[in-house]
């Protein structure tokens, strides 16, 4: 299976690794370690080294009530460390719901629009389809980061969220968007409660009936504190065993903070699971 981006086609037959790069004051697990590009562009270096496959990278905090970044500010922040990190050599991921954003880190040759709305603001799905091979991500998200947590949702999630999924994706394949550019996301945290987020790992299996290939964003989310009584700087041990979880269950992208030890984690199971066949 594979995964078309603007520059690379990815072989989704072994799971990637997504490194995390926050370009943010205010992120919840690492806001200001690498808020300036320099800073942002080493820790780009630090991750490859560590073995990350993709490297993502976001100027504007989604976490709950987080507010708005302005369309100048975000642009500042990210496209020097866009603009860096494309000549690493590997694929570029851009964390962004703004059509002027995506807009201008396609043109520096990003290879994915990772956007937490799945291209439902202003005419983000327009930037995406004009685009002629770039690779895009669509998550699900209940309401909007700062209201998100005061409601969550409520019935069926696994089936609201397929449902949801398979509705923005096939908007963009109307408008002419090949299906192997598009990865889905059910959204950790974004708008669930700690059950219903365990429901979507559990149920992981019904999300991939959509017929696209998921991404796993589970790297130090609350949901794991709740279960294990740990703070967000103490959450490895636990977001390594989500992002197994979630691999064994189907996910072929995993998005993660800490990616020499999921690297590692995951040489060990590929080792277990071509020795069962």
């Amino acid at each position: 299976m594979l995964w078309q981006t603007s520059r690379f086609a990815i072989d989704l037959g072994r799971p990637q690794v997504m490194g995390i790069v926050n370009v943010t004051p205010d992120s919840f697990s690492d806001g200001g370690k690498h808020a300036n590009a320099a800073a942002a562009l080493r820790h780009c270096e630090v991750l490859l080294k560590d073995g990350a496959d993709l490297l993502d990278i976001g100027g504007e905090s989604t976490r709950p009530g987080s507010p708005p970044v302005p369309l100048e500010e975000e642009l500042a922040r990210v496209l020097p460390v866009v603009r860096g990190a494309v000549a690493l050599g590997v694929p570029v991921s851009v964390d962004t719901y703004k059509p002027e954003v995506m807009r201008a880190v396609l043109d520096l040759g990003a290879d994915v629009i990772n956007d937490v709305w799945a291209l439902r603001c202003g005419d983000a799905a327009q930037v995406v389809a004009g685009h002629p091979r770039c690779g895009v991500c669509l998550m699900h998200m209940h309401r909007e980061p700062q209201t998100m947590q005061a409601a969550p949702m409520e019935g069926d999630v696994p089936a609201q969220v397929l449902l949801f999924l398979k509705r923005q994706a096939s908007i963009l394949q109307a408008l002419g968007v090949e299906k192997s550019r598009i990865l889905l996301d059910p959204g950790i945290g974004f708008g669930k409660t700690v059950a219903q987020n365990f429901s979507l790992l559990a149920r992981q299996h019904e999300l991939l009936a959509a017929g696209y290939p998921l991404l796993a964003a589970w790297s130090r989310k609350s949901s794991l504190g709740a279960v294990t009584g740990q703070e967000v700087g103490e959450r490895l041990i636990p977001s390594i065993a989500a992002a197994l979880l979630a691999v064994e269950r189907g996910a072929r992208v995993v998005r993660v903070h800490d990616v020499r030890e999921t690297v590692q984690a995951l040489a060990v199971w590929r080792s277990a699971s071509e020795q069962a066949g």
